[in-house]
């Protein structure tokens, strides 16, 4: 079956041939049917496996959780609990090839803000201007990274700027830089992807290299993330906000990263501090869903992607509760266009990974809810 290619405007939004170990142990081909009673290999691109009995969860939700993510188009799908691999399965693609997890790509880009916080070379309040003088003496001169990671930055935002424009741009940095301020800093929210590309520059002037390179040297090598790499466009600018290639287990190991407060196997990445902001609170008054360029599940006021909104950035219809109210408010997830989650419970040091196909218009879509629901079913 071909992967279907998907319309441009749409792509952002957020809202193996090989043999892999099943939650029973047993081995699955690449259309996830068993292939026999073979003893689960020790380890899987790194990651040693275990059964759900064995750290406490119920094998037939695992099972359960897997023929859902099958059906809703998913190229693969994973369980892992206190840095074991319980299940796994591939469809259509090899278990080892890479492939686009759009918006997934802004939890990583928080990662690289927090490394660079971390060494010394960037602060949460330090205005952009200071990294991108083209805003210096205009209306966006006092927006701060700070603002850049909660999406509050007020800065231009509409479907065709973000969704057709942007991503059209021959430099999507140049682009994004340019745009005009629309709203003050910090009064309004708004899922605003050229907004977020402005940390590319921001990042590169901070730390002296690329971004591409920064990440391989400085969380990809280091966390074992062989087969992940950022996309660039025509004039060599990463993207920061949606072009990211990895996989299931590849992009497990940054959800690995934020469970350990920022430590993996003794080596500390970014700071304990920097992970409580990042994920463990609300960025926000305007979006209690919204950590640094990660999805939460806190209660509170919630934003949608695409919400419509007032001539002051306001929604129009303003909505409040939980992303998931079955599941721990600590909850927190990296999520891409098309039903791309990485979901990290930090109450139980478990994780459920889905990537897969977008759902066509009148499809039911994997999201956010989905993966919570193997979550709160497979905990005992």
């Amino acid at each position: 079956m071909r992967l279907r290619r998907l319309p441009a405007v749409l792509l952002g939004v957020a809202l193996a041939t090989g043999s892999a170990p099943t939650a029973t142990g047993a081995a699955v081909d690449r259309d996830g049917a068993d292939t026999g009673s073979r003893p689960a290999p020790r380890t899987v691109d790194g990651w040693p496996t275990a059964s759900p009995s064995s750290v406490g969860l119920r094998a037939r939700a695992i099972r359960r959780g897997a023929a859902e993510a099958r059906r809703l188009d998913s190229t693969c799908f994973a369980v892992l609990r206190d840095g074991r691999l319980v299940a796994h399965r591939s469809w259509r693609l090899p278990r080892d090839e890479p492939r686009e997890v759009f918006s997934i790509t802004k939890s990583v880009t928080s990662t690289l803000v927090g490394i660079a916080v971390r060494d010394g070379d960037l602060r949460l309040d330090d205005r952009v201007s200071t990294y991108v003088p083209q805003w210096r003496g205009t209306p966006s001169e006092s927006v701060t990274v700070r603002n850049l990671l909660a999406n509050d930055s007020g800065r231009f935002w509409s479907l065709q700027s973000d969704y057709v424009d942007l991503l059209t741009a021959r430099s999507r940095t140049r682009y994004a830089v340019s745009l005009p301020q629309q709203y003050a800093p910090g009064s309004a929210w708004a899922y605003n992807n050229a907004a977020i590309q402005v940390l590319e520059p921001v990042l590169e002037r901070a730390t002296g290299m690329p971004v591409a390179r920064f990440a391989r040297k400085r969380l990809f090598d280091p966390l074992g993330m062989t087969r992940t790499s950022f996309v660039t466009d025509r004039a060599d600018d990463a993207a920061v906000f949606h072009g990211l290639r990895t996989t299931c287990l590849d992009i497990a190991r940054l959800g690995r990263l934020h469970l350990g407060r920022g430590k993996v196997d003794g080596t500390r990445i970014i700071d304990r501090s920097w992970v409580r902001e990042a994920v463990g609170r609300s960025s926000t008054v305007h979006n209690a869903a919204y950590g640094f360029l990660w999805w939460l599940n806190r209660p509170g006021a919630l934003r949608g992607a695409t919400d419509p909104v007032d001539a002051q950035g306001q929604p129009l219809r303003p909505t409040s509760g939980q992303l998931a109210p079955s599941a721990p408010e600590e909850v927190f997830a990296a999520l891409g266009f098309g039903g791309q989650v990485l979901l990290v419970d930090p109450t139980t040091r478990t994780m459920v990974v889905r990537l897969g196909l977008p759902a066509q218009p009148g499809e039911e879509a994997y999201g956010f809810t989905n993966a919570a629901r193997v979550l709160t079913r497979a905990v005992r």
